[in-house]
């Protein structure tokens, strides 16, 4: 059969390696053609372009950007167009895989969405289109079955990919990973500023700003695989810290602390059981256009699957030298770890089982066939 798979960033790259996997193990004819990085082509198939060259943050980056956008997108409907996939699978990237969808629809083509967009969050009535253009949803999330449901749309929860990703990875020792990367004997605290440039760019910087008053510990960057290393030695300039490039998952086990760019990091780290504090600074208009739509108590996936305050979420004009030193400081404290601890575990059943891929590929093979 012939898949045509549509992911967008770095967390797409990784969930769509894994269902690519799933697909070549449960169809050995299978024909994969996809948008997504270095993951996936790395499994396989025939990439037709990387997630590196649309990676857009916030509302006034799209516009500024838009002709790109609408290019990429008329690309992509000629590129299936020629392909004729059995199925196409969109895989998160709403913004670019909504529009994609309702073409795909019209045209004929079976749609399948692997880790919905976050309509829970804002403009929840892109759900409207979601149930016109979208054959089946499978949700990694356990809170968003029931959200659909109160619109009459009956989505399947699978569990979240990212427990199979860490439980499988090969485990990392820490005194070779310790050599190998040139790192002392002190506790190590990751930086992890997220992947897209705009990003890493306001968020970065406050976090250097602190490392000279925690002298007792070490500072390593988590770098994106979407990004140059000069990029990052350019903010950096002469700050005392390490930087280690696309291996997080690596430094998030070895580390004791993480400060933490919101979006799937969080996630990952919390099931890495590792204290963070959640970060987020965008552009001022993007900013002040998400705080309009966006009616969601918490932004990191660990307080929102939790619906509590599990994580401190430090957000726009709170994320400040001031505070990131305030609330380090806390998740270094031994009792306050150990709350965090116990919520992670927590977390970690709220989320389900493993096979969360093999579940979403076995599904659509099924059809299939």
């Amino acid at each position: 059969m012939k898949y045509y798979i549509i992911a967008g960033e770095a967390s797409g790259d990784l969930h769509g390696s894994n269902l690519m996997k799933e697909l070549f193990k449960q169809d050995e004819n299978a024909d994969i053609r996809f948008w997504g990085g270095d993951l996936m082509q790395a499994v396989g198939g025939t990439l037709v372009k990387h997630y590196k060259e649309r990676a857009f943050m916030g509302f006034l980056e799209v516009l500024m950007n838009l002709s790109k956008v609408l290019g990429f997108i008329k690309y992509c409907k000629n590129d299936i167009a020629i392909f004729k996939p059995d199925v196409i699978i969109f895989i998160d990237n709403s913004g670019f895989n909504l529009r994609v969808a309702k073409w795909a629809k019209e045209a004929g083509f079976k749609t399948n969405y692997y880790i919905s967009p976050q309509v829970w969050a804002s403009r929840a009535g892109r759900v409207k289109d979601i149930k016109r253009d979208i054959d089946k949803m499978f949700v990694i999330l356990p809170f968003e079955k029931e959200f659909y449901k109160t619109y009459n749309y009956e989505v399947e929860f699978v569990g979240h990919p990212l427990i199979d990703a860490i439980s499988d990875r090969t485990q990392v020792k820490e005194k070779d990973f310790r050599e190998k990367h040139h790192l002392g004997n002190l506790p190590i605290i990751a930086l992890l500023p997220g992947s897209r440039k705009q990003e890493i760019s306001k968020m970065l910087s406050v976090m250097l700003s602190i490392i000279d008053d925690f002298e007792d510990y070490q500072f390593v960057i988590a770098g994106a695989p979407s990004q140059e290393n000069k990029f990052y030695k350019d903010i950096i300039g002469t700050k005392k810290v390490q930087f280690i490039d696309n291996k997080t998952h690596d430094l998030l086990s070895v580390s004791y602390a993480a400060l933490v760019a919101s979006g799937t990091a969080t996630l990952e780290t919390a099931l890495f059981k590792i204290p963070q504090v959640v970060c987020y600074k965008g552009s001022a208009i993007s900013y002040q256009i998400a705080k309009r739509i966006i009616t969601l108590k918490y932004i990191s996936l660990v307080n929102l699957i939790m619906d509590r305050e599990v994580v401190k979420e430090l957000i726009q004009n709170d994320f400040t030298t001031k505070n990131l030193k305030k609330e380090l400081r806390k998740i270094l404290e031994e009792e306050h770890r150990q709350k965090l601890f116990l919520d992670y575990f927590e977390l970690e059943k709220k989320l389900g089982g493993k096979g969360a891929s093999k579940k979403v590929a076995s599904k659509i093979v099924k059809e299939l066939f």
